[in-house]
């Protein structure tokens, strides 16, 4: 075996516990991403399997060729097909059977009166199709829907909204209609298709509630006959279909919607556990780069002894890489256990917390093993390299010094490349954010403030520690003052034993600050748009829900305490050739009730053939008003619509406006997003909101607010997203915590003797933990205000880069007390971490500490 390596498997065996940080720190990062990708495989795996057995049956989908996407969505609208296709289709050879698929929003109420699901999946309602081998859901207990108000719904639905046979609830569709649930189905196997609700109705109630007129269908579902195969099958169906209409192999549909999901929501995320996988590796590089440069800092005279016996510079370099190696391919290979820990922790998790992912063996891809095992030995290498060269230019005569404690200080050149790198990393900032908004400028600019902070780190920590630690002179005595000194010592390592806790803080005080500034601008929204007194919607969003009966604006109106009352309808068409949203609605009533900004031209004056857009779609589009533009509705319908009013803000009313008559030919399942009232004049909010509440009760009881609560609950999901990125990002701040207990350990190590004289001349065992606390404390204070500071730079970038680059005005907001709690956390977390090296360095014999060289 080379010398090298027998010298650095020594070394390791001799001090284990140096390097049990940088174990700790390794095994988590690679666990953490490990677990992120076996999971995103394994719910792939699922997911095509309970499509493959959910439509097995189906072997072709007959559908409208065509799609109109809107910006923003993946999935486009198609035109309803004809159910009269049903009986063409069952006269084409090696066709067994054909069925209409009949679908729309349904969204059932539970049994304590809450709405089933809506945030985020769908909540879908169709016509339960008689055959089993079409039909993608199985009955599994009572039967089928025989008359009108019969349904059956999933079992996970029934499960969430506790709902039993026999049961009657309501379906808003969105009118709401009583049904008696008559039969629970299962979807390839499973209680539910995840947490998508669904609720399959007689064909007469589904043509009724969920489309425009009798005989349309989203799409008709065909089984083969024996010996033809799903590819004969659609080559059979083309020459029958009416231009417009196409048909699918039901393995291609299988696929579609495998793809729905995966673009939706599986790839999102695993790419949001992926960026926290990413940060939490970027804070272990740090504990880790620091861990080996005090190793090789203290092995000073050990290095320098081999070079005098003849070791070459290589040699010693080699020998610390060895132990680097040994130390990532160990830490790695036990996080690959880990993760997959993890992955079968979470499979089993989610489904308890109400997130029925469906059920399916643990995925373990070669990539999702050999890509963490890469990156953690790559990170651990990385981080070892600079050490490692630095320990092979230790010179011979460095074995005749008495000590071999760390004492590097900043450099000037560090100070001149850290203070280029901050005025670039301002410039290309400020040029990304505020001359020509990019996200990839700005993104650019964080990149390089980073670097910039690294770098001036060093510089940076006297000056700091000096300050924060200023009070404990006067507070804590003699004690405090050590412990300041101590942290004073040596800047470089100081600020490397900071970095891992000042990214991890900086990361949390990006996403607070982020958070708030979207509230703040849902906030000015609102105040901005909306001139009502009360907001009537249904909570919701993604796909989810079924919005508004478009009938409850007239019940609304007709109340003596309300002046306005104004429902905001959603439809699609193609502008130009783009796809775009409309809102449906009436044009008069909304400029009475929303803040529409400078109107030019007159929203009176729509009609069935008038459109009104905001400046900024007709900038873009080189429209004004009086001038013409073509579109092209879900039906295949062309009509020419004149533009008759442009108008300034869009916010809440959207950026293209057509009135009720002009969609009605071309509706299919009506609804209202948002119903907006104002009261009369004497009318106080509390009178008017329950007058509204009454009404509002018999169309499926939707939640009537004031604009105050209509605000906050449109920034609801805000906060469930800061919850779970504050859970995940939990993870970064303890490695870096055991990045700051690894270094306070090492630095005890190398301060023996100097700690066993401090006890010879008096000081007792709990001044000695209290000054190695308060260091620890110092060194996290230093972190935590590095990090806020960068932190709500970066969150500042966010918002103006967003804003500069989207439609919408964003709103920049700090919150004082919500980074208060961040700053509190930090200090707590360096508390927490030298608990442990206070206790060890406590409990040394002074005598032994003494002798020690």
């Amino acid at each position: 075996m080379n010398a090298s390596v027998r010298l650095s498997l020594s070394s390791l065996r001799a001090h284990k516990r140096r390097f049990a940080g940088t174990f700790l720190a390794v095994f988590l990062g690679v666990a953490f991403l490990t677990g992120t990708l076996v999971m995103g495989d394994t719910l792939r795996a699922g997911f095509d399997t309970m499509f493959g057995n959910a439509t097995s049956g189906t072997d072709a989908v007959v559908r409208s060729a065509d799609a109109i996407t809107t910006p923003g969505e993946s999935e486009g609208v198609r035109e309803p097909v004809d159910t009269d296709l049903v009986t063409t289709i069952e006269k084409v050879p090696g066709v067994a059977a054909a069925a209409p698929d009949i679908q729309g929003a349904g969204q059932l109420v539970g049994r304590n009166g809450d709405p089933i699901g809506g945030q985020g999946p769908p909540t879908l309602a169709g016509n339960w199709i008689a055959d089993p081998e079409l039909n993608a859901y199985q009955l599994a207990e009572g039967r089928a829907p025989q008359k009108s108000g019969e349904v059956v719904i999933d079992r996970g639905t029934a499960e969430r909204g506790d709902l039993n046979i026999g049961d009657t609830t309501t379906l808003r569709t969105p009118d709401p209609v009583k049904v008696t649930v008559v039969g629970l189905a299962t979807f390839g196997g499973e209680d539910g298709m995840a947490q998508v609700t669904f609720t399959g109705m007689t064909r007469a109630d589904a043509e009724k509630y969920l489309t425009a007129g009798p005989g349309e269908a989203a799409s008709i579902q065909v089984r083969a006959g024996p010996g033809v195969t799903q590819q004969e099958l659609v080559d059979k169906l083309d020459p029958v279909l009416p231009k417009g209409v196409e048909a699918i192999t039901g393995q291609e549909s299988a696929e579609e919607n495998t793809d729905m999901i995966s673009s939706q929501f599986l790839t999102l995320f695993t790419t949001f556990l992926l960026v926290f996988s990413g940060v939490a590796l970027l804070v272990a590089t740090f504990s880790i780069h620091n861990t080996f440069a005090i190793v090789v800092a203290q092995r000073t005279r050990e290095n320098a002894l081999l070079r005098a016996l003849g070791a070459s510079r290589r040699q010693v370099t080699a020998s610390t890489l060895v132990e680097a190696t040994a130390v990532a391919v160990t830490a790695s290979l036990a996080g690959l256990a880990g993760g997959i820990g993890i992955a079968a922790g979470l499979q089993a998790l989610f489904p308890a917390i109400g997130f029925p992912f469906p059920e399916s063996h643990l995925v373990i891809s070669a990539l999702s093993m050999a890509l963490p095992l890469a990156v953690g030995v790559v990170v651990c290498l990385g981080s070892a390299l600079l050490p490692a060269a630095r320990a092979g230019r230790t010179a011979p005569l460095a074995a005749l010094r008495e000590t071999a404690v760390d004492t590097s200080a900043a450099s000037r050149l560090r100070a001149v490349t850290g203070l280029g790198l901050l005025a670039l990393a301002v410039g290309v900032t400020l040029s990304g954010v505020l001359v020509t908004p990019s996200l990839w400028l700005a993104g650019t600019g964080a990149v390089l403030a980073l670097a910039a902070f690294v770098a001036l780190g060093p510089v940076a920590s006297t000056t700091a520690v000096r300050i924060l630690g200023g009070p404990l002179d006067r507070l804590r005595g003699v004690t405090g003052g050590l412990a300041r000194r101590n942290a004073l010592r040596s800047p470089k390592r100081t600020a490397a034993t900071t970095g891992a806790l000042m990214i991890g803080v900086a990361v949390v005080s990006l996403f607070t600050v982020f958070g708030a500034s979207l509230k703040a601008t849902m906030d000015q929204t609102v105040s901005r748009s909306f001139a009502g007194d009360v907001a009537v919607s249904t909570p919701s969003f993604g796909a989810g829900g079924s919005g508004l009966s478009p009938r409850l604006a007239d019940a609304v109106q007709r109340l003596p305490e309300v002046d306005t009352a104004v429902g905001l309808g959603r439809g699609v068409a193609e502008v130009d050739g783009k796809g775009r949203a409309l809102t449906v609605t009436d044009p008069v009533a909304l400029e009475r009730t929303f803040d529409l900004g400078n109107v030019r031209g007159s929203l009176r004056d729509l009609g069935t053939d008038g459109i009104a857009i905001t400046e900024k779609e007709a900038d873009k589009q080189h429209l004004t008003t009086g001038d013409t533009t073509q579109l092209t509705f879900t039906d295949g319908r062309q009509q020419t619509f004149t533009v008759r009013a442009v108008y300034g803000q869009s916010e809440l009313a959207g950026d293209y406006v057509i009135t009720r008559d002009a969609w009605a030919p071309h509706r299919t399942q009506d609804a209202d997003t948002l119903l907006a009232v104002s009261f009369k004049d004497g009318v106080s909010t509390e009178a008017g909101q329950a007058a509204v509440e009454k009404v509002a009760g018999q169309y499926g009881n939707p939640e009537v607010q004031t604009r105050d609560e209509y605000a906050q609950s449109s920034a609801g999901g805000i906060d469930m997203m800061l919850t779970l990125v504050y859970a995940l990002l939990a993870l970064a701040v303890l490695i870096a915590l055991l990045g700051i207990a690894n270094t306070l350990t090492l630095a005890i190590h190398e301060r023996t003797r100097e700690l066993g004289l401090l006890r010879a001349v008096g000081q007792t065992r709990s001044q000695l933990r209290a000054m190695v606390r308060w260091e620890s404390v110092l060194v996290a204070a230093f972190g935590t205000v590095g990090g806020l500071t960068l932190g709500a730079f970066l969150g500042w970038v966010l918002v103006k880069a967003s804003d500069g680059a989207s439609d919408s005005t964003f709103a920049f907001a700090m919150p004082p007390l919500q980074l208060a709690v961040v700053a509190l956390v930090g200090l707590t977390a360096g508390a927490l971490a030298g608990l442990r090296p206070a206790r060890r360095a406590a409990r040394l014999d002074v005598l032994r500490a003494i002798a020690t060289e």
